[in-house]
């Protein structure tokens, strides 16, 4: 007996060693590193929009599987699993807010669902899933909601990293998320407040998490000592995870903090798959187009395409209700704005119409390498937008109509484009080439309908 008390002692000694260790060990970024993790702004699959807070491990494999083979070759690589993976009793169209089962460890941390997760069981956490998407030559991130749980600061759980601080000693009611009831808001002048951010960061980067949403942070109000505090655990975990805020409409006024924190942030609230949020979302990038930049990077939100809302929050399963005209113009402004892209639809059911937007390799060109991204012109029934290839020269142009019933012609003198004709006009979605101009672009284009240009002079490669 006193032999096996010996040996168990031994190893609780030798595991905490090894923690400290780790610990110890973990590399600190440079101020704003962090923006070399994301030069191009972030493609990938997120399961929100497939399975709202329900998603199952068999659904994120399936759907990583289905990126690496079709997709990873043109630049799609992160797999994030969305809200409330610690959740094992939550529900479709909604949240289970009245009887939800949390999972947590001994430091009052959300663990992975074991009845949804199977290869979190024993304390896993997601490792054995991330290495799973690792090997497929892809990249891991989580949802997780801004503050502390409040399970943790009912049950007094410690805050790792600290000497006996606890959760309900760190913990505010102030700010609340109005929509979700899980957590606490985070007192941040609390001693123990960046320690307990620290310990989950740093179980992440443990895991091997490259991308973090971190929910509730941007409105209705926007959390900037949090926002902090964050960035402070990404920096110091050890491990590049790319930091996306969410959602809401994050303030203008907050546009240098945001992306002196962040790599991307939201604009607007969720979109889903109806023309009034795309029409939106024209509206508001009006002003964010002067701070899309490498590393930090204006978020249009997820793209409701393909098969969506199997367990979704709104609506029954479907084919996305957007017309094609209407995913057309999606596309185009997610694209030409530079968008981070995160795909919405469920990867195994994807048709060959929704593939050909995902994998349009002149669109997504523009998407990775353009500069000088900007609006020409914008009312209630048109919208003109344009960037440039920093290399060739060639000038991207994106013309929609964004009136409910009437056909319109779009269009831009090459004047207000900088360049003089003749040039020639391609069509990036279909690679039409649609002849000379030498003074204005212009189109006929229906209701909701838009066209994406690549234009080149004489002397370029149409095609570069």
């Amino acid at each position: 007996m006193i032999k096996e008390i010996a040996l168990s002692l031994f190893s609780v000694v030798f595991m905490l060693s090894c923690t400290e260790k780790k610990e110890a060990e973990r590399k600190a970024f440079a101020e704003n590193e962090f923006k070399e993790w994301a030069q191009t702004p972030p493609m990938g699959w997120n399961s929100w929009d497939c399975y709202g807070p329900t998603v199952e491990e068999h659904e994120v494999r399936a759907n990583a599987d289905y990126m690496a083979e079709h997709l990873l070759k043109y630049g799609w690589e992160y797999i994030v699993v969305d809200i409330r993976w610690y959740v094992e009793n939550d529900k479709a169209g909604g949240y289970n807010q009245t009887d939800p089962h949390y999972v947590l460890d001994a430091y009052g941390r959300y663990q992975p669902a074991v009845n949804r997760f199977p290869s979190a069981k024993g304390g896993k956490g997601f490792k054995e899933l991330a290495d799973y998407v690792h090997q497929k030559g892809l990249k891991f991130g989580i949802h997780i909601m801004r503050g502390i749980p409040k399970e943790a600061v009912a049950q007094k759980r410690p805050i790792k990293g600290t000497d006996g601080i606890t959760a309900d000693q760190i913990y505010s009611k102030e700010n609340l998320c109005q929509w979700l009831s899980d957590n606490y808001t985070v007192d941040t002048s609390k001693p123990g407040a960046q320690e307990y951010y620290n310990s989950i960061i740093n179980m992440y980067a443990d895991w091997g998490v490259d991308f973090i949403k971190v929910d509730d942070l941007s409105a209705p109000f926007y959390h900037k000592d949090e926002i902090e505090m964050i960035r402070y655990a990404i920096d110091h975990c050890g491990r590049p995870i790319v930091f996306s805020t969410s959602p809401g409409e994050t303030p203008v006024e907050e546009a240098e903090h945001v992306r002196n924190h962040a790599n991307m942030w939201r604009m607007v609230n969720d979109v889903w798959d109806v023309w009034g949020d795309v029409e939106h979302l024209l509206s508001v990038c009006q002003k964010w187009y002067p701070y899309i930049a490498p590393g930090t990077w204006p978020d249009c939100d997820m793209i409701p395409l393909g098969r969506i809302s199997i367990r979704g929050e709104r609506g029954e399963d479907r084919m996305t209700r957007l017309t094609k005209d209407e995913q057309y113009s999606l596309m185009t402004l997610f694209t030409i704005f530079r968008s981070p892209l995160m795909f919405g639809g469920d990867l195994p059911s994807c048709d060959d119409f929704t593939l050909s937007l995902l994998t349009n390799e002149e669109v997504l060109k523009m998407h990775k390498k353009s500069v000088d991204t900007r609006m020409l012109y914008y009312d209630t029934e048109k919208v003109v937008i344009t960037s440039r290839h920093p290399q060739t020269g060639a000038i991207y142009l994106a013309l929609f109509n964004t009136s409910d019933d009437k056909e319109l012609s779009v269009g831009a003198d090459l004047k207000q484009l900088g360049i003089e004709g003749p040039v020639e006009v391609v069509d990036l979605w279909t690679g039409q080439n649609l002849g000379k101009v030498s003074d204005k672009i212009e189109r006929e284009l229906k209701p909701h309908a838009s066209i994406l240009c690549k234009i080149s002079s004489n002397l370029d490669e149409v095609t570069n």
